[in-house]
């Protein structure tokens, strides 16, 4: 007789706790969606358990679980929407110049030139559209330049056509009416903070250098690495690149927001704000009331 060599079973990792973990979550998350029986999910999971892959099936780790599920059926694990604020304006980046304080500081500023829009084309409520919003439009354009279903829009609410339409996402049940005119004199004073959002500049294809500043390898004494980023990881182990790893990708061209910038004045066709703001001059910006937590957000 020859002893029979046990069977081979695969050694857990880290990443299949994570997947029995999630699948686990899912059932009991999903289950009282699914079936009136407290019991049903508890088979489920034991079934699928039993029935998984060698390592995976042992894993059985049901305090974590538990408690995952606990969270999410006592409301703990929420989605959150990003609020804004307040109800700002859009314009566009003229360009920067300076400003002299009286002390005789000489401060850089950049002018935000207001077109003709900024006009409310659609305010939503919780009991309307299940989301409290005002939705601003801005650019007028000719009724060409934009679909048609976007010209109905902007009919419907009594205005021009727009170009560009974004809403501003509130907590509290707007006070603002279809149709009504926002100028940038009534909603920001001298002094204010404002959030600053917009495209930034796009530099193309960079390398590691350029864009997160990596230093560069010698130029001489025979070296093959000059400006290249290195070493991106192990070959066998984990044998791939992590997610986010610093390497040569496009750079700018992305949405960016500049916090709390000062508002040095306000006109009528104008904001004058300290700073710098995204992107080139033309680029479309919007700005709104500064966030700021424990004051206007909380």
């Amino acid at each position: 007789h020859t002893n029979a060599a046990p069977p081979l079973t695969r050694r857990p990792t880290r990443r299949h706790e994570r997947m029995a973990a999630i699948a686990a979550f899912q059932s009991l998350s999903l289950a009282p969606a699914c079936t009136s029986k407290p019991g049903a999910s508890a088979k489920r999971l034991s079934a699928g358990a039993s029935t998984g892959i060698a390592g995976v099936a042992s894993l059985r780790r049901p305090t974590a679980v538990r408690t995952s599920a606990s969270t999410a059926r006592s409301g703990g694990l929420s989605v959150s929407a990003r609020f804004d604020a307040g109800v700002g304006v859009f314009g566009n980046k003229a360009g920067m110049t300076q400003l002299f304080t009286p002390e005789g500081l000489c401060v850089p500023v950049t002018v935000i030139a207001i077109q003709a829009g900024n006009v409310v084309t659609q305010v939503k409520t919780e009991d309307t559209d299940g989301y409290n919003a005002v939705q601003v439009g801005y650019d007028q354009v000719k009724d060409y330049k934009i679909t048609k279903p976007e010209v109905g829009h902007c009919t419907k609410a009594g205005v021009l056509p727009m170009r560009h339409l974004e809403e501003f996402r509130l907590k509290g049940v707007p006070a603002h009416i279809l149709g009504q005119q926002l100028n940038p004199s009534d909603i920001f004073n001298a002094g204010d903070v404002v959030d600053v959002r917009g495209t930034s500049i796009g530099k193309g294809w960079q390398g590691a250098v350029k864009k997160y500043g990596f230093a560069r390898g010698l130029m001489t004494h025979g070296s093959k690495s000059h400006r290249q980023h290195g070493s991106v990881g192990a070959g066998t182990t984990p044998g791939r690149i992590y997610p986010g790893k610093k390497m040569h990708s496009q750079m700018g061209n992305e949405t960016t927001t500049i916090r709390k910038l000062k508002i040095m004045r306000v006109e009528e066709d104008c904001i004058i704000v300290r700073g710098s703001v995204p992107g080139k001059r033309g680029n479309l910006l919007r700005v709104a009331p500064a966030k700021i937590v424990g004051k206007n957000i909380f």
